[in-house]
């Protein structure tokens, strides 16, 4: 990955900056792939003059989870007090992680339009794709920016050019963003003749479905997102492990990922923004972050068939180890330590009741293989309290796997970056995107389809082992016979999105879009607190719909941009 400075003024007029390159030396095409180096360098979140904490900029938007009912905040409830103010719902527009987020994106942004704009002055063609590339990676900028904070200004590359960047956020981008997609579908090779990990027509188009569903245009988005789907060019992996392996990085499921790697133990291009969500037993010894709540492990129940309980997956909690009974205690209830301090836990047994196998592909719980690394043991590999709001569980989708320890490298103060690439969109993602317009269209044949397929590859793929080569749990999954409703099959394929895509970031966004966000959220924190009875937060308003802009941004910008409702 290529680092460089752009430095613009009156100081740099007559002696180049060490480190930087010249206006006339980038005028060429190489010069147009260094910055757009520099473009996609920006996925992750990270760049230099960071002007944030790196987990707040984070590209696979971790800390959004933290928000839904998919995962909490972990560690202690003082560790990082401000993403604790946002789990609880207790928000303030100068949240660090508010601003570093629009920061990152922004950054994004910027380096794109500077991409754009260089080619816009050179003569002669043949940089039709690194346009549209450029053109791709700003729409994705937008994107998420649109996602997440609703209005927000567009920077065009002219006002780049003229260093206009002060514009108004008066209302959504779509159009702009529709516009960057449209042009990246039409110019970009497809996923076979184009280098790993660069934007292809496939990705174009799936973004371009994505766009059109969030503003709930069905057949404009079906089209696009089936169009991907029949393509051929994409298919899932048959173990559904390997997505988030070094085995499946770039392989038929994935169709855009930020492109993460370890570099000898001591990685800049390793998941920087993640950094703190790692157990502290384990693969790791630090930080605890990232913990899957009781009402997302709830969720991969099955009713005895193999299907999901739609609407009643929380009247019964899968069991766990949560609360001081979990370890051994003396005749006055004092928890007994071995020789070094740690508690010790009782004899457990797992839950025993059915469970859709991606449950331990997704969530780290008492009992069973975390990722090559033994048997999770409980509460010693929890940094968390009982005092604290995070819970019995750990993350597992984020964490390298055993058999490739050495993809990770460690920071200065000993902190994990993992190399495991992350699937901004993936195959199994836009066959539930396509399944959504599809039922919204009435076409439940075609949303039923593509529901089982995901599922009958849950259904076939090798389950998390026992020390003794055996299931781990009472595995069962199947495939849906038919939807009785167009209402059955919009249920079945929003549950679905939540088992497939638990703890990748998705799931805000998702509950948003449907318009249920108070709704579900609210529901999830009273049922919360029948297992994690300090988990108390202020109830989810429909202002929480969108983040506000932040106050540092509005200050920037002269009071050019104005505060989302409710702030």
């Amino acid at each position: 990955m290529v680092f460089f400075t752009l430095s613009c003024g009156d100081d740099f007029t007559t002696v180049d900056p060490v480190g930087a390159l010249s206006d006339d030396a980038l005028a060429n095409a190489e010069g147009v792939d260094l910055l757009l180096t520099g473009a996609y360098s920006t996925l992750d979140g990270i760049r230099l003059n960071q002007g944030a904490a790196e987990w707040t900029a984070s590209g696979d938007n971790w800390w959004f989870d933290v928000i839904s009912d998919d995962a909490h905040k972990g560690s202690t409830d003082g560790d990082q007090a401000d993403l604790f103010e946002l789990e609880t719902f207790n928000w303030a527009t100068g949240n660090p992680y508010i601003f570093g987020r629009w920061n990152a994106l922004f950054a994004g942004v910027n380096r794109a339009n500077a991409v754009i704009a260089l080619i816009g002055t050179l003569e002669g063609d043949g940089l039709d794709a690194q346009l549209a590339e450029a053109r791709f990676l700003r729409g994705h900028y937008n994107f998420e920016l649109q996602k997440i904070y609703g209005n927000v200004p567009y920077i065009s590359e002219e006002n780049y050019a003229n260093t206009e960047f002060n514009q108004p956020n008066s209302g959504p981008i779509w159009n702009e963003i529709e516009a960057d997609f449209t042009f990246a579908a039409a110019n970009l090779p497809s996923a076979g003749d184009q280098e790993t990990g660069r934007a292809t027509s496939g990705a174009a188009r799936a973004y371009l479905g994505k766009a059109h569903l969030y503003q709930g245009e069905w057949d404009a988005a079906f089209t696009e997102l089936n169009a991907v789907v029949t393509s051929g060019d994409y298919a899932l992996l048959p173990e559904y492990v390997d997505n988030f392996a070094l085995g499946g990085e770039n392989g038929t499921e994935s169709i855009f990922a930020i492109q993460f790697a370890a570099d000898g133990g001591n990685s800049f291009n390793g998941n920087r923004g993640g950094t703190l969500n790692y157990p502290i037993q384990g693969p790791a010894t630090c930080c605890g972050f990232y913990q899957p709540t009781q009402d997302l492990v709830n969720a991969f129940q099955t009713d005895g068939t193999g299907l999901p309980l739609l609407t009643t997956f929380n009247q019964t909690d899968v069991t766990n180890d949560y609360g001081i009974e979990a370890f051994e205690a003396d005749a006055d209830g004092n928890v007994i330590t071995d020789a070094d301090g740690n508690p010790i836990p009782t004899d457990f047994t797992p839950h025993t009741g059915p469970l859709d196998p991606r449950l331990d592909y997704t969530v780290g719980r008492r009992g069973i293989q975390y990722n090559g690394y033994g048997v999770m043991t409980g509460k010693d590999w929890i940094r968390a309290s009982f005092q604290d709001i995070s819970g019995p569980y750990l993350p597992k989708k984020n964490i390298y796997q055993a058999a490739e320890a050495d993809n990770q490298g460690t920071g200065a103060w000993g902190q994990q970056h993992a190399g495991i690439n992350y699937n901004i969109i993936r195959y199994a993602d836009v066959l539930l995107m396509a399944a959504e317009a599809a039922v919204e269209l009435g076409d439940v044949a075609t949303a039923l389809a593509y529901v089982n397929e995901v599922r009958q590859r849950a259904a076939t793929m090798t389950v998390v082992q026992d020390e003794d080569g055996n299931p781990a749990a009472n595995y069962e999954i199947s495939t849906y016979t038919a939807f009785a409703s167009q209402d059955e099959a919009r249920q079945a394929v929003r549950f679905e999105r939540r088992l497939e895509l638990g703890m990748e970031g998705h799931r805000l966004f998702d509950l948003r879009r449907w318009g249920n966000a108070m709704e579900v959220i609210n529901a999830y924190a009273v049922n919360e607190q029948r297992t994690i009875t300090p988990f108390s937060p202020n109830a989810y308003e429909s202002r929480f719909d969108l983040l506000p802009i932040p106050l540092n941004a509005i200050d920037l910008s002269g009071n050019t941009l104005t505060q989302n409702p409710g702030f």
